[in-house]
């Protein structure tokens, strides 16, 4: 890499090692930290690539990389602002009116505001050009009726963009008739309900939508047209770091586990998974690339999240088989750790897009379907 993403990643560790150990307890739910999210805005963390005009910083998708990296891989508390530093915020930058953007796109720069993603449905999963949801014309804005399920972050965020459907598909093209909007979650007739991970953290939520009125100027894009926009959407979700390591702890824990004299099957293990990590990191530093060079990376994108998804999910398993060949006597830190993210693991098909739509998506961008 060249010097200066090194300077950038330099940059970030000193920022790291001055903040992380003065975020209060009280102010981290499960790595959603406002105060820290505030502090990275302060540092010029957040936006990175945006205009300035907009609070932005004007830098390349590469140094954006490498910022998220740092941050993922130490565990920073970053869920505060994460979605819309990642997806939401491009959106409104492409997609939505000037007013939209001079009023919110600076304060997600600060870490003052968060977003959640509105497109899984009980029964669209991750086909979203089957959503249901829809959005009716009414005077000067829309009114909006249905639900949103496995949507993260809802009880927290201040606005959702929401995938409706708005007129009906067309008899030769199912994605017409699709429309993003951006919902406010304090506008009247927006209920969200919990949903418990198998850890018993809230995490998902369904979200219900029953009567809610949003303006014009809350439409993104164009009417009825919003399929690529949603796969753009979709492939800022897809791409980045945090499609492989959210299970990184337990690699950690299995590289403490092993010391400095391992056994070869233990050390072969650990060998092979770090591998199979640094494969992942080339080609989501192959998609940052593109996105710099303004290409739409759509089947790259479901490749890294398809594998960095299997990747994640073996990994607490593989961790459990190698620890036994371990010459320490202290096994109860990692198998606190592998049975959390054993639990964790399923979700990961979830969020992002499950493994079969992802490996259609694949299918057709090779030709093969």
């Amino acid at each position: 890499m060249s010097t200066e993403l090194d300077s950038v990643r330099a940059r970030v560790r000193a920022f790291l090692d001055e903040t992380l150990d003065s975020i209060d307890d009280n102010d981290n739910d499960n790595g959603f930290s406002p105060s820290f999210s505030r502090k990275c805005g302060e540092a010029g963390l957040i936006g990175m690539t945006w205009p300035r005009k907009y609070g932005g910083h004007e830098r390349t998708h590469l140094e954006r990389f490498i910022v998220s990296e740092e941050l993922l891989a130490a565990r920073a508390p970053v869920r505060a602002h994460w979605v819309a530093d990642r997806q939401s915020g491009a959106m409104l930058l492409e997609y939505a009116c000037d007013e939209i953007r001079a009023a919110i796109l600076p304060r997600i720069a600060k870490g003052e505001c968060c977003f959640c993603i509105g497109l899984s449905e009980a029964n669209s999963g991750s086909d979203l050009f089957s959503v249901t949801t829809k959005a009716k014309k009414a005077g000067d804005g829309w009114v909006i009726n249905g639900h949103k399920l496995w949507t993260s972050l809802a009880h927290k965020a201040h606005y959702m963009i929401a995938l409706l459907r708005t007129s009906p598909p067309s008899a030769d093209d199912r994605r017409y008739g699709l429309t993003q909007f951006l919902v406010p979650m304090d506008a009247d007739g927006v209920t969200v309900r919990p949903i418990l991970n198998m850890v018993g953290d809230h995490d998902f939520n369904e979200v219900i939508l029953d009567e809610v009125f949003v303006h014009d100027t809350h439409v993104l894009g164009e009417v009825d047209a919003a399929a690529r926009q949603a796969t753009r959407e979709l492939i800022y979700e897809r791409s980045g770091p945090d499609r492989y390591l959210e299970t990184l702890p337990v690699l950690l824990h299995l590289i403490d586990l092993a010391q400095e004299d391992p056994d070869d099957r233990l050390a072969e293990g650990i060998g092979r998974l770090v591998a199979q990590l640094l494969a992942l990191r080339q080609m989501s530093f192959s998609v940052a690339t593109m996105l710099e060079d303004n290409k739409l990376p759509d089947t790259e994108a479901a490749m890294i999240k398809d594998l960095g998804t299997c990747w994640e999910q073996d990994l607490p398993a593989q961790a459990r088989l190698l620890s036994q060949y371990s010459k320490s006597a202290e096994r109860l830190p990692i198998e606190a750790v592998i049975q959390r993210y054993m639990l964790l693991a399923p979700k990961l098909t979830i969020q992002g897009g499950t493994s079969e739509v992802l490996r259609g998506i694949i299918a057709r961008g090779l030709g093969l379907r």
